[in-house]
C-alpha cells in the first residue's frame, strides 16, 4: 500500500470493569499493617469502600516511628479498637454496598482477619504478635499462587516480624515465601526495612515499592497540588460528595473543618485496583498509585525530580523526603519542579476522587440512582504488540459499554514518561485510533498508550485500557 508498510488490525476482547479485570489480572490479596494516625484512619474509609475489588486477606494494628504504644502527644497510639469500630460503620452500609456489588467482603470476614502486631515500641519486631503470626501464616499457606500485596501504612516491624518467624521455623521456603510477597511501603517509617528485610528477603528479588510522592494527599496537599486537582479536595466538593448525606461510614472520616485532611496511606491500594492502566505489571507503568523506577535490584522509589537529586542508599522517610523539601518553594522553577515530581500521582485525581465519591453513593443509594464504572472493550488481539517503523496499528474501543447506559467519551494518549519513545503522539479523542510508529523511533523504544473511557454519570467515572507498542527492526 502506497504510504503504508502494512495496517495491523488485531481482534481480542479486553474488559475492564468496577470489580475485576477479566483476561487481564488475578484478583490481588491486600495485606494492610498500620499505625493507626488520623490519615491512616481517612484511608481505611476509602479501602473498606473499595474492598470489593481485591482479597483483603489481612488487617494488622502496627507501630512506626510517628506512633506507638506509650508514645506521647502527637506520638500517641490510637486505641487499636479503631479498626473493629470503623468496620461496625462499614456493618452499617454493607446490605446498600452489596446492590453495586456482591464482591463485598462481609464485616464478619472483615473482622476475622483483623489483628494486632507489633505495637509495644518503635521499630520491634523481636516479639511474635499475634498479628505477625498472622501474616506469617498467610505467606506459608501455598494453596493460593497469587501474589500478595503487602501495605506497610505505618513502620515495617510487625512485616518484619512475620517474615523473621518464617526465617527462623521454615528457612527452606523462604524463596518460595518471597515469590509470592510484593510490598509497597509509604516511606520506611521505622529502621526495621533496613535492619531486617533488606539484608535478608531483598536478595529474593520482591517488588518492593518505597513511596515518597504519596504525600501529595498527606498533610502537605493544598501546598503542593496543583489547582486543576485542588478543588476535589476542598471543603465545598468534600462536603457535598463525602462527608453529608451518605451514612455512618463517610460520616467517620476524619476531615479538617470539611475539607480533605490527608489519605497517605491510599496509594497503596489505589495501586492494586484494576482500572484498565495495568500498573500492577510494573510500578514503571505508572498508575492510581503513583509510577516509580527502579532503583536497585527489585527496589522502586520515586523519579528523580530533578538532576539535583540522588535516590537514598539508606533509609527512605521523612528525614531526606523530597516531598519535604519541596514543601514550602515560592521560586516559580522550583514550583515547577514540584509539580512534576508529584504529577505522577496527581495527574489521576480527579478521576480518583470521583470514584470516592460514586463509592460514597453507594452506601444509601439504590442502584439506578448511582453511577458505576464503565466498561473498557477493545476489539483487538493483543495489549501487546510489536511492530516497525512506519507501521500502521488500528485500535477500537467503540465497544466499550456502561452499565448505566450513560454516554462514553474517549481518549487516547500518549503517556510518554512510562516508555522510552522520546518524541511526541499526537492522541485522538475518538473511539478510533489509528497508530503509525513514528521515523524517528529506534528499535527497542516502548510507546504506551491509553485509551481511557469517561461516562457522563455523576460523578464522572473513568476506566483505562492500556496497550504498549515495542519498536522492532
Amino acid at each position: 500500500m502506497i504510504g503504508l508498510r502494512f495496517i495491523r488490525i488485531v481482534c481480542l476482547l479486553v474488559i475492564c470493569c468496577c470489580t475485576s479485570v477479566k483476561g487481564m489480572e488475578d484478583r490481588p490479596r491486600i495485606i494492610v499493617t498500620t499505625d493507626g494516625e488520623a490519615d491512616d484512619r481517612a484511608s481505611f474509609v476509602r479501602f473498606l469502600l473499595t474492598s470489593n475489588e481485591f482479597d483483603v486477606e489481612a488487617i494488622v494494628n502496627s507501630s512506626s516511628e510517628f506512633h506507638w504504644v506509650g508514645g506521647k502527644g502527637w506520638n500517641a497510639f490510637h486505641p487499636v479498637e479503631w479498626i473493629a469500630e470503623y468496620i461496625g460503620y462499614y456493618a452499617q452500609v454493607y446490605p446498600n454496598l452489596l446492590k453495586h456489588s456482591k464482591d463485598y467482603p462481609s464485616p464478619d470476614e472483615l473482622l476475622a482477619r483483623w489483628k494486632v502486631g507489633n505495637i509495644s515500641a518503635v521499630g520491634e519486631y523481636a516479639t511474635r504478635t499475634e498479628g505477625a503470626r498472622f501474616i506469617a501464616d498467610i505467606l506459608l499457606d501455598n494453596s493460593d499462587s497469587r501474589p500478595i500485596w503487602l501495605q506497610a501504612w505505618g513502620g515495617c516491624n510487625t512485616i518484619a516480624a512475620a517474615l523473621k518467624i518464617i526465617q527462623e521455623d521454615h528457612p527452606e521456603r523462604m524463596a518460595e515465601v518471597a515469590s509470592r510477597l510484593r510490598l509497597y511501603l509509604i516511606w520506611e517509617q521505622d529502621e526495621t526495612y533496613q535492619q531486617y528485610i533488606r539484608p535478608q528477603w531483598e536478595p529474593y528479588g520482591i517488588p518492593t515499592i518505597i513511596s515518597d510522592q504519596f504525600d501529595c494527599m498527606a498533610y502537605i496537599w493544598p501546598k503542593v497540588l496543583p489547582s486543576e486537582v485542588k478543588p476535589y479536595f476542598e471543603k465545598a466538593w468534600m462536603t457535598a460528595q463525602i462527608l453529608e448525606g451518605h451514612g455512618p461510614l463517610c460520616d467517620a472520616y476524619p476531615n479538617k473543618q470539611g475539607a480533605f485532611n490527608a489519605e497517605g496511606d491510599t496509594p497503596a491500594f489505589l495501586h492494586t485496583i484494576p482500572t484498565g492502566l495495568r500498573n500492577r505489571e510494573s510500578p514503571a507503568y505508572g498508575g492510581w498509585g503513583g509510577r516509580y523506577v527502579r532503583v536497585r535490584g527489585n527496589v522502586w522509589m520515586d523519579p528523580l525530580p530533578s538532576s539535583d537529586y540522588v535516590h537514598p542508599s539508606g533509609q527512605w522517610g521523612i528525614a531526606n523526603s523530597w516531598s519535604k523539601r519541596l514543601e514550602h518553594v515560592t521560586d516559580t522553577a522550583e514550583i515547577n519542579v514540584r509539580t512534576r515530581y508529584f504529577k505522577p500521582l496527581w495527574r489521576w485525581l480527579d478521576a480518583i476522587q470521583n470514584d470516592f465519591a460514586a463509592r460514597a453513593d453507594w452506601c444509601v443509594e439504590e442502584y439506578e440512582s448511582a453511577n458505576h464504572p464503565p466498561v473498557v472493550s477493545l476489539a483487538q488481539a493483543s495489549l501487546d504488540v510489536s511492530a516497525g517503523v512506519g507501521e500502521v496499528i488500528e485500535w477500537d474501543a467503540s465497544g466499550s459499554t456502561d452499565p448505566d447506559g450513560d454516554t462514553l467519551s474517549f481518549r487516547w494518549w500518549h503517556y510518554a514518561e512510562a516508555g522510552s519513545y522520546a518524541g511526541h503522539v499526537e492522541g485522538v479523542s475518538t473511539p478510533k485510533f489509528s497508530f503509525r510508529v513514528p521515523e524517528d523511533a529506534r528499535v527497542g523504544d516502548t510507546i504506551h498508550l491509553i485509551c481511557e473511557v469517561r461516562d457522563s454519570g455523576t460523578p464522572a467515572l473513568t476506566r483505562y485500557c492500556r496497550v504498549i507498542v515495542t519498536v522492532v527492526g
